[in-house]
C-alpha cells in the first residue's frame, strides 16, 4: 500500500504537470511561511511564480508589499529550508491585477 502523496510526483510527470505541481507546493509553502512569520499579510500576499532565482509575490496593498519586502531575508531563508520551497536569491513584489 502506498500513500497518495507518494504517487503524485510520478502521476504529474506522466501527465506533464510537474511544473504545476512544483508551483502548487511552492505556493503552499510560501503561504505557510507568511502565516507563521508575517500573519498580517495572510490572504493579502500570494506567490504567483518562481521566476529564475526570484519569488514573484502579488500583494493587495502597498503596505503589505512593504512588510513582505522588509522581511524578505527572513522569508527567503525559511523558503530555502522548507520541504516545498527551495533556494532563491530574491523576492519581487507586484500589485494586484484587475
Amino acid at each position: 500500500m502506498r500513500r497518495v502523496s507518494d504517487l503524485l510526483p510520478e502521476a504529474a510527470r506522466q501527465l506533464g504537470l510537474e511544473d504545476q505541481l512544483r508551483l502548487a507546493r511552492a505556493c503552499a509553502t510560501f503561504d505557510a511561511i507568511v502565516a507563521e512569520r508575517v500573519p498580517v499579510a495572510v490572504g493579502s500576499a500570494r506567490l504567483l511564480r518562481v521566476s529564475g532565482a526570484a519569488l514573484i509575490v502579488e500583494v493587495d496593498h502597498p503596505l503589505v508589499g512593504q512588510e513582505i519586502r522588509l522581511r524578505s531575508t527572513e522569508l527567503l531563508e525559511a523558503f530555502a529550508m522548507a520541504p516545498g520551497g527551495g533556494r532563491v536569491e530574491g523576492l519581487r513584489i507586484v500589485g494586484t491585477r484587475g
